[in-house]
């Protein structure tokens, strides 16, 4: 069955955070994963599977929808006008902990780039920032790490507040 779940991978430059955030997708029955920006997608220009995408996502390029587009900030305005709340995950002086995220119909889940994050200008569109709460030395995890993360905790919320 799948949730009302969303993903936006904005200019995530690895092939193995691509397919293993694939994976974790396939898992949590996201509904489908938008490629934005430059992220990479499963299958080169000859139509060939790429390798470094199939050692990691194992197939889910099959299961979950997908679709590839440049610009982010017009994908963002077209989900809003389809009362898609968009959030984004990242650290940032505005940024709640994911845990105080409401349930909402539809959520889009904005995921960036492994070393800059997401742009300024996707955090202003976006309708709440989230981040993971870090208890350790080190300020951020793995972009797939977190996206399976954000993907659990964001489908219990829901549960939690369906029930």
């Amino acid at each position: 069955m799948r949730s009302s779940l969303i993903l936006i991978l904005l200019d995530i430059r690895s092939l193995h955070n691509v397919g293993a955030i694939f994976r974790t997708a396939d898992a949590m029955g996201v509904k489908k994963i938008y490629l934005a920006g430059y992220t990479p997608g499963p299958y080169d220009l000859f139509g060939k599977l790429r390798k470094d995408f199939a050692k990691t996502a194992l197939g889910a390029e099959k299961f979950v929808p997908w679709e590839k587009t440049k610009n982010a900030g017009a994908l963002i305005k077209k989900l809003k006008s389809e009362k898609v709340f968009i959030a984004s995950l990242e650290q940032s002086k505005n940024s709640v902990p994911l845990s105080n995220q409401i349930a909402k119909s539809w959520i889009a889940l904005v995921l960036g780039n492994e070393v800059h994050g997401i742009p300024k200008n996707i955090l202003r569109k976006s309708d709440a920032v989230l981040e993971i709460p870090m208890f350790g030395k080190k300020e951020s995890l793995n972009v797939s790490v977190a996206a399976g993360i954000a993907l659990y905790a964001l489908s219990q919320i829901k549960k939690s507040r369906d029930l």
